[in-house]
């Protein structure tokens, strides 16, 4: 599948990660890209336009959506990958935090869909893919704030989806499990035995091993290509089994 000729996709958070591998699938599919971040990447060329930005600024959001625009003839696909994490129980966190991380993963959800839907509404594939997580529907241990960020993005792809149906825009979620990325690489480099916690988490899939973040991107890019016309208002999960197998113990 390639069909992303003449297509402009923003990726948000797509100097590192998940980001940087959409950033990769979508070029390599024929697609021009702008690349928003905090840190831009330094190389650019002409199917990649890096703009600073940062989701928790509307204006500055506004203002690099418009950039990518004029630079590249419009947008058609918005990826919201920008996020930061968050560990620990339910009064593991402070207010303030709170606060952060939910105008980060949410709000900035918002925000950069809000900047882009101008562009979006004038093109004939436009497409909008939020960043959910396995942590949105499972309970899982440690992740209380993070968990309510990503589950607060589920519910806004659905109120997004059907606000915007009708006027042709898609809007769809991917949430994928626990995925190799520099994010899980800091997590674990504080962990009091790294090797062992990072073959926990791998064993916690049925897979038995960490998602990769170009396979995320794989799903981004169907999510996001015109070959995915009739498919809007969904939670794609990319976790290897974990949300949907029940294995035997051994």
């Amino acid at each position: 599948m390639t069909g992303f000729d003449g297509l402009v996709a923003v990726v948000t958070g797509g100097s590192s990660g998940i980001g940087a591998a959409c950033v990769a699938e979508f070029t390599a599919r024929g697609a021009r890209v702008g690349v928003l971040d905090l840190n831009p990447p330094s190389v650019q060329s002409d199917r990649v336009l890096a703009v600073k930005a940062d989701v928790s600024d509307g204006i500055g959001l506004d203002a690099a959506m418009a950039k990518v625009a004029v630079g590249f003839g419009g947008i058609d696909i918005l990826v919201n990958s920008a996020g930061i994490s968050a560990v620990g129980d339910v009064s593991a966190n402070s207010d303030p935090e709170w606060t952060r991380v939910l105008d980060i993963n949410v709000i900035g959800v918002a925000r950069a869909s809000r900047a882009a839907l101008p562009y979006l509404r004038r093109s004939d594939h436009a497409a909008i893919v939020n960043m959910s997580s396995i942590a949105a529907g499972a309970g899982l241990v440690q992740r209380a704030l993070y968990s309510a960020s990503k589950g607060a993005v589920h519910a806004l792809t659905l109120a997004m989806a059907a606000d915007l149906v009708g006027v042709g825009v898609r809007v769809n979620c991917v949430a994928p499990g626990t995925v190799d990325t520099p994010w899980v690489t800091r997590l674990l480099a504080n962990a009091a035995d790294p090797v062992a916690e990072k073959a926990q988490l791998a064993a916690r899939q049925p897979t038995g091993r960490l998602v990769r973040a170009e396979e995320v991107a794989a799903a981004i890019a169907y999510l996001a290509s015109p070959a995915a016309a009739a498919t809007t208002g969904i939670s794609l999960a990319v976790d290897g089994g974990m949300s949907g197998l029940r294995l035997p113990r051994v």
